[in-house]
């Protein structure tokens, strides 16, 4: 049975310190908050998300939360073999729809067989990307309607939806100079493609701010972490009830 946090008092201060980039285990007790949560990072290619998300998994394993971290798309035998298909240069005339209709394939299989068993056993599920990437990436940038879009991920999430979805934001030029040269078919769409999804993210984020957090992701990876794990300490006492789930 799921059972919503405490509301917040007013005038209310948590007393676990405000956590750093190296905080104890004991200052990120905060993080049991989270537990049978879905939280999703999300960010333009080259925004430091991966860094990120590997720290915040060694975090939760440290404090022997239960978790399942998954990525997209991937994440199952399906999943990874959808992926090639999606990330190998030489699919070059794949059309968009054709191209979201693939994401939201992998994302089904994804969503059945790993994230909703995940948090029926009361895991924090942590998931690389999830539908706000393909509302910035296929959406925003590609010329999809946010409607379509979204009628299709109704049917491929069965209604799921993140407690929280992280976002690392940085520029497409910084985000550029981060990026390996061996670029993917998604990496190596150009400045104007990723200047689009950058906007689509922040638009997202305008729109829910209750379920997007912005983290400013220009910074050293140290000062990013800080500022995740501030933002999740603050959110961690805001989180929407939680919904059955199917």
């Amino acid at each position: 049975m799921h059972t919503n946090p405490p509301p917040a008092r007013r005038g209310y201060t948590p007393r676990v310190p405000t956590p750093s980039a190296h905080a104890a285990p004991a200052q990120l007790d905060f993080l049991r908050a989270y537990a049978g949560r879905f939280i999703v990072f999300e960010g333009p290619d080259g925004s430091g998300k991966s860094t990120q998300f590997r720290r915040l998994t060694e975090a939760l394993s440290a404090l022997n939360i239960a978790h399942t971290t998954v990525r997209e798309p991937g994440g199952t035998v399906t999943g990874e073999a959808i992926r090639q298909v999606l990330l190998d240069r030489a699919n070059t005339g794949m059309t968009v729809r054709a191209e979201m209709m693939l994401y939201m394939a992998s994302r089904a299989e994804l969503v059945e067989m790993v994230i909703l068993p995940a948090l029926r056993r009361g895991e924090l599920v942590l998931a690389d990307r999830f539908v706000a990437s393909t509302l910035a990436y296929q959406g925003a940038a590609g010329g999809l309607s946010s409607a379509d879009i979204a009628a299709v991920a109704r049917v491929a999430t069965k209604g799921l939806l993140p407690d929280l979805y992280c976002l690392f934001d940085l520029d497409a030029d910084s985000a550029a100079k981060r990026l390996s040269p061996l670029l993917d078919r998604m990496e190596a769409k150009g400045k104007e493609f990723h200047t689009r999804v950058r906007q689509g993210y922040l638009d997202q984020a305008k729109g829910d701010p209750r379920r997007y957090a912005v983290v400013d992701a220009s910074k050293d990876p140290d000062t990013v972490w800080s500022q995740l794990l501030l933002t999740l300490h603050q959110r961690a006492r805001q989180l929407p009830g939680k919904l059955p789930l199917a």
